[in-house]
C-alpha cells in the first residue's frame, strides 16, 4: 500500500521500523489522507485537537511502508471485526486517547457523561444532605440503606441527620444488616438516581445571585464598588447586606487566624505585599506586621517607604492580587478563610 502521490506523508525504506502510539496512528491516518480527504475531519475538531495532531505530525519523521500498512490493517480490522461499528463511551474513549492528552479526554468525557459522571457515588457525595435527603425520604428504606451504604461516610452522617429520625433509624437498621447487594438491583439503582435525580438536579440548580454579584464587587476598584454599592444600599439594603457578607476583600484579611496569614505571606510577592499596603488602614498594617518576624517587617516597612507615592490604581490590583492568592490557597484547603465575622465566635 503506497502513500498517492502529492500527500504529506513520507514513506521510504530508509526510515526506522517503530510501533506507533496515540497520537502518532492519527497523525499517520490524516496525513496518508492527504489535504482532500483529511480536510473534512480536521474542520471537525477544535484547536486544541488540531494541535495535539499537528505537534504529532511534527514530531513523526519518516514512516516505513510496513508501518503503514500495519496502521491500516489495524484500522480496518478494528471498524469490520464485528461487521459493525459500535459507538459507546468505552470506544469513544479510547479512540479519543489515541490522539488527544488524558486530562483533555477526562474533560471531554465528563461533559458527555453529564452530571452523573463516572461514578454516581462520588457525586451523589457532593449533593448538598438536605436535598439528598428529600429525595430519599420518599424512597423504600432498603434502597436508602443501599444507598447510603455506598456514598461516603462522612456524608451519609449528614443525610441521615436531617432525614425524619423513624425513617432514619429504619436505614440504620438495615444497614447494620445489609447483604451483599447483587449487581442487577445495584445498576438499576444507579440508573435510577443518574435519570431522576442527577439528572434533574444538574437542570435545576442554580447559582447563588448574590454570590455571583459579590464576586463581580470583589473585582471592582474601590471607587466604583463604594458607587455601586451606596446606589444598592438605597435601592435594596437587604441585598446589599447579603452582598457585603459574601465579597471578601483585602480588610477581611484581618480574620484569617495567624498560620493562615504566615502561610500566605510566604506565597506572596514582596513587591505586592509592600505596593498592597501603602493603602491599606493602620489596622491592617498592623495585623501584616505582627504576622512577621521583626527583621521581616522592618524590611517591608523599608520597601514601602522607598517606593514614595503610589498610584492608586495599583495599590487596588497589587491588594486584588494578595485577595486571588489568598482564595486560591483556601481553594487548595492550604488556609481556611472564615466567610463571615459570626465564624470567629466560639463555645465553651
Amino acid at each position: 500500500m503506497a502513500a498517492e502521490p502529492g500527500r504529506q506523508l513520507i514513506v521510504g525504506q530508509d526510515a526506522t521500523q517503530r510501533a506507533l502510539r496515540g497520537a502518532e496512528k492519527a497523525a499517520v491516518l490524516l496525513l496518508a489522507l492527504g489535504p482532500d480527504y483529511g480536510k473534512p475531519i480536521f474542520e471537525e475538531l477544535d484547536e486544541l485537537e488540531i494541535k495535539a495532531l499537528s505537534r504529532a505530525m511534527v514530531q513523526l519523521g519518516p514512516i516505513t511502508q510496513e508501518m503503514l500498512d500495519d496502521l491500516m490493517i489495524e484500522f480496518v480490522t478494528t471498524i469490520s471485526s464485528t461487521g459493525t461499528i459500535s459507538g459507546n463511551t468505552d470506544t469513544t474513549e479510547r479512540l479519543l486517547l489515541s490522539f488527544l492528552p488524558a486530562d483533555r479526554v477526562d474533560s471531554i468525557m465528563e461533559e458527555i457523561r453529564g452530571p452523573a459522571g463516572r461514578n454516581i457515588w462520588e457525586k451523589l457525595s457532593n449533593v448538598q444532605e438536605d436535598v439528598l435527603a428529600a429525595y430519599l425520604k420518599n424512597e423504600y428504606p432498603q434502597t436508602i440503606a443501599v444507598v447510603l451504604s455506598k456514598i461516603a461516610p462522612d456524608h451519609a452522617s449528614k443525610v441521615l441527620a436531617v432525614l425524619p429520625e423513624e425513617l432514619a433509624m429504619n436505614v440504620v437498621q438495615r444497614m447494620l444488616g445489609l447483604d451483599p447487594v447483587q449487581k442487577e438491583i445495584l445498576e438499576k439503582i444507579e440508573v435510577t438516581l443518574r435519570t431522576e435525580f442527577m439528572s434533574t438536579l444538574s437542570h435545576t440548580k442554580r447559582r447563588d445571585s448574590h454570590e455571583q454579584m459579590a464576586e463581580i464587587f470583589n473585582s471592582f476598584d474601590r471607587q466604583t464598588e463604594a458607587r455601586f454599592m451606596t446606589n444598592l444600599e438605597d435601592m435594596n439594603r437587604d441585598d446589599a447586606e447579603r452582598i457585603k457578607a459574601l465579597m471578601f476583600t483585602f480588610e477581611d484579611l484581618t480574620r484569617l487566624e495567624a498560620s493562615a496569614m504566615q502561610t500566605l505571606l510566604q506565597r506572596m510577592d514582596k513587591r505586592d505585599t509592600a505596593l498592597a499596603l501603602k493603602g491599606a488602614s493602620e489596622p491592617i498594617k498592623t495585623f501584616f506586621f505582627a504576622n512577621m518576624s521583626a527583621r521581616a517587617a522592618k524590611l517591608l516597612r523599608d520597601d514601602m517607604e522607598a517606593m514614595g507615592s503610589v498610584r492608586l490604581k495599583d495599590v487596588d490590583e497589587a491588594q486584588a492580587r494578595v485577595v486571588a492568592t489568598a482564595k486560591d490557597l483556601a481553594a487548595r484547603g492550604e488556609i481556611i478563610i472564615l466567610k463571615t465575622k459570626s465564624d470567629d465566635q466560639m463555645v465553651a
